[in-house]
């Protein structure tokens, strides 16, 4: 199956929070969409990677994706190198994206800034001819997005671009709030963390609303880039 956006998360419910309205946006235009998590999420302080698993199917299910695909790396602990990069050309190969989205360059957690530079080296080296992968039994046809951006996750970053989400920051909120062990729930008898407080899940709408009025729009998510963007106009731009 070839996709035209293929996001990559380290962790089940990073794609949501960093770009959930961005692909639900493009799903309603028609678009193909898949999901590859890096990890099971298994080192986190709420929940289990079952309940991550059932979560992410109920995630997906509302964002309306093709597929989703778990990798199964070590939550904490997984690395970029020959091993893990050939993986994740496994998949781009697999689904052929022509944009490739990812996590935040630099963030609180230590996957996050892995993840993001792991999946964009795998993205350089898919093209290249010389590596050969299969996939049950079959050589995969080398394979470069056209484009790698990386979502915005914990950190402010400033981004290059954003995308205009008015009408679908409910489906990401959705989307999100489908990992029911991991936000905010008064009456969860789990430990707190710094997702788990109300002012993270109000924080998801007001950033969402900040970078929309920065634009002029209703909310709007922001996205970071390893090369300058171009585009044929200056009437492409809003």
């Amino acid at each position: 199956m070839k996709l035209d956006i293929l996001a990559f998360g380290a962790h089940p419910d990073d794609v949501e929070l960093g770009a959930g309205g961005t692909v639900a946006k493009a799903v309603a235009e028609g678009k193909k969409v898949g999901i590859v998590d890096l990890t099971k999420g298994e080192l986190g302080t709420r929940g289990t990677e079952f309940t991550r698993f059932e979560e992410a199917a109920n995630a997906s299910k509302i964002l309306g994706v093709s597929v989703r695909e778990n990798l199964g790396f070590a939550d904490g602990f997984f690395v970029n190198d020959k091993t893990h990069q050939l993986e994740i050309i496994k998949m781009i190969r697999k689904y052929q994206p022509e944009i490739v989205i990812c996590n935040a360059i630099d963030d609180r957690h230590i996957d996050h800034g892995k993840g993001s530079k792991l999946v964009s080296d795998a993205c350089f080296l898919s093209g290249l001819l010389k590596i050969e992968t299969e996939v049950e039994g079959e050589l995969q046809e080398k394979w470069r997005p056209k484009h790698v951006y990386h979502y915005i996750q914990w950190k402010n970053l400033e981004p290059d671009f954003v995308v205009d989400i008015s009408g679908f920051i409910e489906k990401k909120m959705d989307s999100v709030f489908a990992y029911k062990t991991q936000f905010f729930d008064p009456n969860s008898k789990e430990p707190e963390t710094p997702i788990t407080s109300k002012n993270f899940t109000d924080s998801i709408d007001y950033r969402a609303r900040e970078l929309g009025r920065l634009v002029g729009v209703e909310h709007a998510e922001g996205f970071t880039v390893e090369r300058y963007v171009a585009v044929d106009s200056l009437f492409d731009l809003k």
